[in-house]
């Protein structure tokens, strides 16, 4: 029975060391997060796991690291620049009642005419082509 409790008392040590490392590991800074990259008497700071870039320098031994600008606060100004626009765009069809502004129909009748003799001209230049090309009858199939 001492032999069965000993043995137990093994397995349950075991296992718990065998748990430990990866606790330890749980506990430990994520080494893969940042990294450094020499550009010059500076270096390149990635947070790989924001996007983040740092400008970094050596002063007196310790790397002092200052945020650089990043494409983030372009996307930034973008985002708010199209954020005004569709706001100034909602008024404007807030006050026209919703409706936007329709072709009259003079300008409906012109731009069907334009069309008309778009296709004729298309339509004559095939008829061209047609009527030029060679007879086909005459050649033996080739199949």
């Amino acid at each position: 029975m001492v032999r069965e409790t000993a043995i137990g008392l093994a397995a349950i040590l075991l296992g718990t060391t065998a748990l430990l490392p990866a606790t330890s590991l749980a506990t430990e800074p994520d080494m893969e997060r940042f990294q450094l990259e020499r550009s010059g008497d500076h270096f390149i700071r990635l947070d790989r796991q924001t996007g983040a870039m740092s400008l970094c320098e050596d002063k007196n031994g310790n790397l002092v690291c200052r945020m650089a600008a990043d494409e983030r606060a372009a996307y930034d100004d973008e985002l708010d620049q199209l954020s005004r626009r569709m706001t100034a765009l909602e008024k404007t069809v807030a006050e026209n009642g919703g409706a936007s502004k329709l072709p009259t129909d003079a300008e409906v009748d012109r731009s069907i005419t334009i069309m008309e003799r778009m296709m004729r001209s298309f339509m004559g230049v095939v008829k061209q082509f047609q009527d030029n090309a060679p007879d086909d009858k005459g050649l033996p199939q080739k199949t």
